[in-house]
């Protein structure tokens, strides 16, 4: 079943074109990554999705309703985890369901800081985790609402490789725990093999989606798929598209 549809998506800014004719689904229960160099509109693409960017032409639905604007149907990890310092984990976590309207009940704030693996970091603040255990807070606090998707905007690329293979790993077991749909953005080819069901490759500004590949690795996936042969063989597809592109349009990267 087709949870979000993009379609003829264009988005401008003035004279610069973002975003040139998108056309996407993605399914429910769903892992869709989008990859691109910088500047190919990612960002721009998510922003539409939730709601605070209007598109110039074309249309979102979700569950078969318009995205005209931000809603609780949607749940949004930023690249930053843009915690409130003065609130604990707990604290944090329940001013999700704060913004959407929700009763922050302590049943299910704890059951989402359980699923992110922060059992016992309750009454934490955020001066005193790391950044891998700042952004699980992100992520349960983003789960809470119990989103019908959940829009990831290279939520890892601040963390250093070890704690991004980590929570790589660990975003994979919590989604597939909750059963959320994503959409996930990066930049690194080999971050969207290992995550997606599907991966959706974009050109150089404007941003175009080229292609989209299905990722037939098995799942759960273990860490050493990295090695396999077929692995090695989706992330150069990719690199060959991306270098395709930037060739056809001059070298834009």
């Amino acid at each position: 079943m087709e949870r979000l549809t993009v379609t003829d998506l264009s988005v401008r800014f003035g004279s610069l074109l973002a975003l040139d004719r998108i056309n996407l689904s993605v399914h429910a229960g769903e892992f869709m990554v989008l990859v691109g160099p910088s500047g190919c509109g990612k960002t721009t693409l998510l922003r539409v999705l939730q709601g605070l960017t209007r598109p110039t032409e074309g249309r979102v639905t979700l569950n078969g309703k318009p995205v005209t604007g931000p809603g609780q149907d949607r749940g949004f990890v930023f690249q930053q985890d843009a915690l409130l310092p003065w609130r604990t984990v707990l604290a944090n976590v329940g001013f999700g369901l704060e913004l959407a309207g929700k009763q922050a009940d302590g049943e299910t704030v704890h059951r989402m800081i359980e699923l992110v693996g922060l059992k016992g970091f309750e009454h934490h603040y955020p001066h005193q985790l790391s950044g891998g255990m700042r952004q699980r807070v992100n992520l349960a606090r983003a789960l809470a609402i119990e989103p019908a998707i959940l829009l990831m905007d290279e939520p890892f690329a601040a963390l250093d490789a070890l704690t991004r293979q980590t929570m790589q790993r660990e975003l994979l077991r919590i989604c597939a725990a909750a059963g959320t749909t994503v959409v996930f953005i990066t930049h690194q080819i080999d971050e969207a093999v290992y995550l997606g069901d599907r991966v959706g490759v974009m050109s150089p500004r404007p941003g175009r989606l080229v292609r989209i590949l299905d990722i037939d690795l098995p799942r759960p996936r273990p860490d050493d798929v990295k090695r396999s042969q077929r692995f090695n063989e989706l992330t150069s597809e990719i690199e060959e598209i991306i270098h395709s592109e930037d060739e056809r349009k001059g070298g834009a990267t």
